[in-house]
């Protein structure tokens, strides 16, 4: 099935109440974000987009491809799924070495020149975590950032997966705004949900929870992108104190100093 779109049809949130937003809809290239506070229902939402729920899950919403209900074949057919979903949970009962794991997963896709297709999803991989992925590692034997970044590049590119789910990948050390620069490339529909305000500010628009319901949608404006690029320059310098600080490096004043003053610098 060639995938134009999908709808999210509201449900009701914890209250029992309806929930105020009654349907938005994704298109192909679409980024979007779901926000709110711990314990608002974010994860819930996307559980819904993932299983395509059919007023069968608690939140009663119901999600549709191309106006269309999903048949039950396609929601629990992992062949014909269309989804990844990229959680907080990434534990492997097998220690493969990297190379292997994406060799099988290559052959299982049916992929045409898999040793390129390897080495694309390694080199998309290493570009958002500031550890170095090999093909000899064991896949038990990397690190949360290693992991989750490889299985986004490996559903990105391996499995090919038109709609990639992903679950507060900025706790897990990811270059966040190299992630977003690399998925805009792509047509697919990527969602986060993400307590960053740089991934929310960057994305197309976002959806507002709170006790389990969506409450608003927010698309994003010219002001808000310039936000995020003022925000970039502050995370830029954090990421280069946690790569002193990584590489045992001491935070001295003249350090300090000089970091804060380009960012001060690149503020002018």
């Amino acid at each position: 099935m060639e995938i134009k779109k999908i709808t999210i049809r509201g449900g009701i949130g914890k209250d029992g109440e309806r929930e105020k937003v009654q349907e938005f809809e994704l298109k192909m290239g679409d980024i979007i974000s779901i926000v709110g506070p711990t314990g608002c229902g974010k994860t819930t939402l996307i559980n819904d987009i993932e299983l395509f729920a059919n007023y069968n899950t608690p939140s009663q919403r119901q999600i549709l491809i191309n106006d269309e209900p999903i048949p039950d074949d396609f929601s629990f057919d992992p062949s014909k799924h269309p989804i990844a979903l990229i959680s907080q949970h990434t534990n492997f009962l097998s220690d493969l070495p990297v190379g292997e794991f994406l060799t099988i997963h290559a052959a299982v896709r049916g992929a045409e020149n898999a040793e390129n297709i390897i080495e694309e999803t390694l080199d998309f991989a290493n570009q958002l975590t500031g550890e170095s992925i090999n093909r000899l590692t064991g896949m038990t034997e990397l690190s949360g950032g290693q992991t989750r970044s490889l299985l986004i590049a490996d559903a990105v590119i391996i499995g090919n997966s038109p709609i990639i789910l992903l679950d507060e990948i900025e706790n897990a050390g990811i270059h966040r705004t190299k992630a977003l620069e690399l998925l805009k490339k792509y047509d697919k529909i990527f969602v986060f949900v993400t307590h960053d305000a740089r991934i929310a500010l960057l994305s197309d628009f976002r959806i507002i929870m709170k006790q389990g319901a969506m409450q608003k949608v927010i698309y994003t404006g010219i002001e808000e992108r310039r936000a995020a690029q003022e925000l970039k320059k502050i995370d830029d310098v954090m990421l280069e104190f946690r790569r002193l600080i990584r590489a045992g490096e001491e935070i001295t004043e003249p350090v300090f100093n000089e970091n804060i003053k380009n960012l001060v610098y690149n503020n002018i």
